[in-house]
This record gives C-alpha cells, structure tokens and sequence, in this order.
C-alpha cells in the first residue's frame, strides 16, 4: 500500500466496547484507519496535480499547466478545505481568488490564504448560506476569459451545498422536495437527477457558466460506480438525465402530488420543451473541461485489504456496489458472516471481507441514526451467539445520518448483552432508532468530521478461535 501524508483519526476513536472487550481490536481499528487514510483529499488532489504537471501531454492545447493568465479555485463537498489546501499549496501565489463551501463544521483545519474564500453551509437539507456563496462562485467564474484556468474541487455534499435554484422555485421549496425524497427512500442517483432540473449549476451549468475559460475539475467520488453526472449532481458533466425522468421519479415513489405546486409545473414545463434542457454530451462548452475522479469507495477498500492482509488476515472485497434497503443489507450480510463463521469458507479465519457502497433508509419512525447503523441494527439478530465474529459499519465522512456517530459495531454477543438492558433491535429498527439502541451499549462509532467522503464501508470479521491473528 502507498504510503499517504496523513493526520487520519486518532486509531483510540475507532475502539468501542466490543473493540475495546476484545484482543482484535487494535488490529481492527488499523485497518479502519487505513481505509480512511487511502482517500484522503489533500493527497487525492496533489498526487493528481503533480501527475498533470509532470507529464509531457498536452494541456488544454498548451504545454503546461501553468500557461494560463488566471488560475481560480471554486469547490463544494464535505472535502472542499483539504482538497483546496492542496491545490494552494501547489499553485501558491499563482491561484488569483477561490471560493469554496464546506459543511457546517467543517473548517477546523488550517485557515486558507484570505484571496481564498471558505463558506460554510446546510447539509443535507440546504440553506440560504449555500445560495448565497454558491451567488459568489458563479460571480467569480461569470467574469472569465479564454485564457482562464478554473480549478473545480468536488466532494460528497456538493449538492446540498453549492445551490442555485432556478427563478420559478424558492429554497424552502427545494427543501421540502428533498425531505420527501430522502423519507421516502430514494437513491441519490434520482435525488440528483431531480436537483439537476431544478438548479442553476447542476448538471453541467456550472461549467457552462465558466466558458470560455478552461475547467479542470478534480472529483473524489461519494457515488455507488462513480458516475460523474451525479456525483455533486454532476456540476461540470454533461447530463444524460431530462425533465421526463425527473418527471417518472416522482411518478415512482408516489410523491408527485405533494411537492410544492410551482416544482411541479417547472418540470412539467420543462417536460413540454418550454425549459432548456441540462447540458448533454457534445455541447461547445465540454470541449474545455476536463473531469478527473482522484478518490473513491475502491480506493478505500484497496486499503483496507492491503492492510487487513498485513495484520494477518484472509481477505477480500466482495463489491463495491452495495445498495438497496439498509436494514436488509444488514440481515443479508449477517448470513454472509454466518457463513463464514460456521463453515469457515469461502474464506477460513482469521478473515476480513469488505463492502462498499451506499444503502437507503426509508423513514417510518421519528428515531435518530443512519443508514449505517441501521444496517448495523438489521444484523443484531442474524449474528446471535455467533463467536470471535465482528460486523462493522462506517460512513467514511465521519457522520451517519444526522448523528455524531459514523457506525457501529455488532458481535455474536451484542444480541444477549441488549436482552440485558431491555433493548429490542425490532422495536428500535421499527422506529429507525438504530443510535439509541447502540448508545447505551457503547457501540456507536465516533470519529468526527474525517474531511472525506467516499460512500460507506461494512466489514465482516472472523477472529481466530484463540483470540489471536
């Protein structure tokens, strides 16, 4: 595995009580962290920025990266701070201004140069301050020239984040429609593909409004296969999506006729040819932009297994396309753990098998949690009495949800240890309150804001019978 300049979260964040109860645990945290640290932004962006500058290709028609007259910088995403340190620290006194928004919270690192703007802003429901910076950015490229470099960060959030509604819909109205669609179990895919419809520099626009300078948009991946389109709803990526799909997502989830009026006539409009589509593939503009992806879930998993391997186990990636129902996920890779546990095969102890990918919570309760601690919470019952096994979920930003907790931990003896506390994982699985089944079992994990964002990770563990690996 590379090695990475990298400050990952302290390995003791990663130790719950059944980390901590257990002689695997330290092995285990290392490899959490690993996979954490594989996909860290400032390295991300500056690896990929030295490749481009030492390769002897041509560079939008000119010898180097450095034969522009104005380079700016403009990011969104839950990874905007470190991936924009990056790029000053490559670019220094030749970056002119920048604007980036991050999360609200998400600015504890060191402070940019001032020509460099951060705004902090709403996630995932978006506010007035994301339109408000998102205003800044689009000012900032609006007046550019041909001999012009755009610099484009773009992380997980980015759509919650960097937000332009179009004139006919009111930010109150996009949060209204993005409550619905995230409760009624929608994939960010056509959550994406209905903001796009909806928003100024969505979908291709942002580039669009930077022509004619030249963008060269450095992506880290928080999207299930990694499709450029939809991860940040695509800002500088032609979209293969139209007001019709938009049009049949509503359709698919019965939320047609409870979105705001104005929203639904917009698209309807757009439907009939009234409104412009989103940018598509082949327009003038694209042909000065250049998408690169410099971190993903795979990234990630690599690590994991490199370093899982190091401490001694048999490992492997089953996918990285884990998707659907979280609390199903979770009954599903609880059998997959039984199987290992019980036949040791495929793999034989000690083994660490990893997915990635991004589950979806349909909301019926008014609970706390995640899709990763629900998954978490749909395995309680299928690991029952299961020994030297360990499922564990993680959400590589660091945040779950809308909790404080990134996953959590289930064993063979999670099961026995809530009947002790009159705990029932049904009961709180029916109310999608996974967090406050796994507080006070002290099996939350929490590691804060890591600066990254590349979808989840689940990892099954079978532990030599001797406590040792």
């Amino acid at each position: 595995m590379d090695h990475f300049d990298v400050h990952p979260p302290n390995l003791n964040k990663f130790l719950t009580h059944s980390l901590n109860a257990n002689p695997w645990g330290l092995q285990v945290a290392r490899i959490l962290n690993a996979s954490i640290s594989a996909v860290n932004p400032y390295s991300a962006v500056l690896r990929q920025l030295e490749k481009i500058e030492s390769s002897n290709e041509n560079f939008f028609g000119r010898d180097s990266i450095w034969d522009f007259d104005r380079i700016k910088l403009i990011g969104t995403g839950k990874a905007g701070l470190p991936m924009a340190e990056a790029a000053q620290y490559f670019f220094g006194k030749r970056l002119t201004n920048g604007i980036v928004i991050v999360k609200d919270g998400y600015t504890n690192m060191a402070e940019l140069p001032s020509d460099v703007r951060i705004f902090e802003a709403s996630h995932p429901l978006p506010d007035q301050r994301g339109v408000k910076a998102t205003q800044a950015i689009i000012d900032l490229i609006q007046d550019s020239h041909p001999n012009d470099l755009v610099i484009c960060l773009i992380s997980g959030g980015g759509s919650a984040l960097m937000i332009s509604p179009v004139p006919e819909v009111s930010l109150d109205e996009i949060q209204q429609l993005t409550d619905l669609l995230l409760a009624s179990g929608a994939t960010i895919n056509e959550i994406n593909t209905l903001r796009k419809h909806l928003d100024q520099v969505k979908g291709g626009q942002l580039a669009q409004l930077a022509s004619p300078a030249k963008v060269l948009c450095l992506i880290l991946s928080d999207v299930v296969g990694d499709p450029m389109d939809v991860i940040a709803s695509g800002p500088t990526v032609p979209d293969p999506t139209t007001f019709q799909d938009s049009l049949d997502i509503l359709d698919l989830y019965g939320i047609h006729d409870q979105i705001p009026a104005t929203i639904r006539l917009h698209l309807e409009r757009g439907q009939q040819g009234e409104i412009p589509e989103t940018p598509k593939s082949g327009a003038d503009f694209l042909s000065n932009v250049n998408n690169i992806i410099v971190g993903s879930n795979l990234t990630a998993t690599q690590a994991a297994i490199s370093q899982a391997k190091i401490e001694g186990f048999n490992a492997l990636t089953l996918t990285n396309y884990l998707q659907g129902e979280a609390s199903q996920a979770g009954i599903l890779l609880a059998s997959i753990l039984r199987q290992f546990a019980l036949k040791n095969n495929p793999l034989p102890r000690p083994a660490c098998v990893v997915f990635g990918g991004e589950t979806t919570v349909t909301v019926k309760g008014d609970g706390m949690g995640g899709r990763n601690q629900e998954l978490a919470l749909g395995a309680v019952t299928g690991l029952a009495n299961l020994h030297d096994v360990a499922m564990i979920t993680l959400a590589t930003d660091g945040g779950d949800g809308l909790s404080d907790a990134a996953g959590a931990v289930v064993t063979g003896d999670t099961m026995r240890r809530a009947r002790d506390l009159d705990l029932n994982p049904n009961n709180f699985l029916a109310n999608n309150d996974a967090y406050h089944f796994f507080k006070p079992l002290h099996d939350l994990i929490k590691i804060g804001p890591t600066q990254t964002n590349v979808n989840d990770l689940t990892f099954l563990f079978t532990f030599s019978t001797d406590g040792t690996n």
